[in-house]
């Protein structure tokens, strides 16, 4: 079974590429190196061999003298040639060269050669040879410390890396510390990148993803309030009507009952059953608005959206005077669908449960909101239910019977979605104004 291996560390990263960089640089200074002492030290050995040839060469200059011992330095070779006939030698004859530079090997002996014309007259060459032995251990030595020199950079390099980077990654793993603390700690402070730029931009965007992680979880948190808040009251609302339909059935079933009573407990039991309808489909409207999106909002021509909402209230409405009073061109950001269940919601109540007989719809336009109110001739609202009536499963005194008390939650929620307000004022015709408040941007 392979074994699995971590991700290798920024740091040892870092050493490994100082390590690498620093190689690569030795490779070639130290190919240079190697290259050039080669050459020094044999250019070296060059000129001494070409100096001392010169010397020997100017001191024979008769017979006699060629006839003697050649002066040269010890482990040198020398041959003096005339005529094709060696006259004189050293122990280590070197081999018959033409006039210039040469190599040979004499008895295992590696000999660099000089060879220069002496005495003219005879046509006499001299041959000297000088041990290449010492200068090949010399360029040994020089090859050899070049690489030791060029591993100890290395190493250098590779040490100096590893303790740089230690400084260098220090704010890295103190915003990692910082981070992991918060996985333990959620009331701990922020990430606070320091010593390094690319930490500081490494603890904005960490803090950035913190705040939008505490929003989510706010958001989440919210939600999960509003659906606990939702089914209790869906529940408490809920629970009634569907008893007394249960009452009914029971009563149907188990009792002989005349038939006049008969169908007046059905008739009850269907009057019971409509109402749970509508409440469920005020909540379900309730539900949809609470899971409303910025990506919902769009541009709405609010004076079309309200005459279609005066037409289609004199369809439905056919006893009452539904009057419009917009201008030509009105436009606002929001829900088209959420404006226009406001919008029926609140004739539908004027004409429900406040009798109106004429309900005017108008819309103006503020310098900073738009205004959309809903004027009715109607019973009205008493001052001191004004504010209540907004709540949830809310059904004031003279409310009339078979409503869910969602109709004015809905018309609040619609406002608060869009950034505004909903609030009844009273009406000029004797009823009551229900007004809406809507910001040309919703916030």
């Amino acid at each position: 079974m392979t074994a699995h291996r971590g991700p290798v560390s920024l740091r040892l990263r870092v050493t490994a590429a100082a390590a690498l960089g620093t190689a690569l640089v030795v490779l070639v200074l130290g190919g240079v190196a190697w290259i050039g002492i080669e050459r020094q030290v044999t250019a070296q050995l060059d000129a001494k061999l070409d100096s001392v040839t010169q010397v020997t060469a100017a001191n024979l200059t008769s017979l006699r003298v060629l006839q003697g011992p050649l002066p040269l330095p010890p482990d040198y070779a020398g041959t003096l040639r005339a005529g094709g006939l060696v006259v004189s030698t050293t122990a280590a004859t070197l081999p018959q060269s033409p006039e210039g530079w040469s190599d040979a090997t004499v008895d295992g002996t590696h000999y660099r050669v000089r060879t220069v014309e002496v005495i003219n007259a005879l046509g006499a060459t001299l041959s000297v040879g000088a041990p290449t032995a010492p200068a090949r251990s010399t360029i040994t030595g020089l090859h050899r410390w070049t690489v030791v020199i060029g591993l100890g950079a290395i190493l250098v390099a590779a040490a100096l890396g590893w303790l740089f980077a230690g400084v260098a990654i220090a704010p890295l793993r103190r915003l990692a510390e910082q981070t992991r603390r918060l996985g333990v700690d959620p009331g701990a402070p922020p990430p606070q990148g320091s010593g390094a730029r690319e930490a500081e931009e490494l603890a904005g965007a960490l803090r950035q993803l913190l705040e939008a992680n505490a929003d989510e979880r706010a958001r989440t948190r919210s939600a999960l309030e509003t659906a606990r808040d939702f089914a209790a009251a869906s529940a408490h609302e809920l629970r009634t009507p569907m008893t007394a339909m249960r009452t009914n059935l029971e009563v149907a079933a188990t009792m002989d009952l005349p038939e006049s009573t008969r169908r007046e407990v059905l008739a009850d039991t269907l009057r019971t059953q409509r109402r749970a309808e509508a409440t469920l489909g005020a909540l379900e409207r309730l539900a949809a608005g609470d899971l409303t999106s910025d990506a919902d909002f769009v541009p709405v021509d609010l004076a079309e959206l309200l005459d279609r909402a005066a037409q289609d209230a004199t369809r439905t409405h056919p006893g009452v005077d539904i009057r419009l009073d917009v201008p030509p061109t009105l436009t606002v950001v929001g829900l088209p669908a959420g404006l226009r269940l406001a919008v029926d919601n609140a004739v539908t109540n004027a004409v429900r449960h406040g009798g109106a007989h004429v309900v005017e719809i108008g819309a103006r336009d503020g310098r900073d909101a738009v205004y959309v109110a809903v004027t009715d001739d109607g019973t009205g609202v008493p001052a001191g239910e004004r504010e209540v009536l907004f709540e949830r499963f809310r059904r004031g005194a003279v409310a009339a019977p078979g409503g869910s008390g969602l109709g004015l939650a809905l018309i609040r929620q619609q406002a608060q979605l869009h950034g505004g307000v909903a609030w009844f004022e009273d009406s000029p015709l004797g009823g009551v104004r229900l007004v809406l408040r809507l910001p040309r941007a919703p916030s």
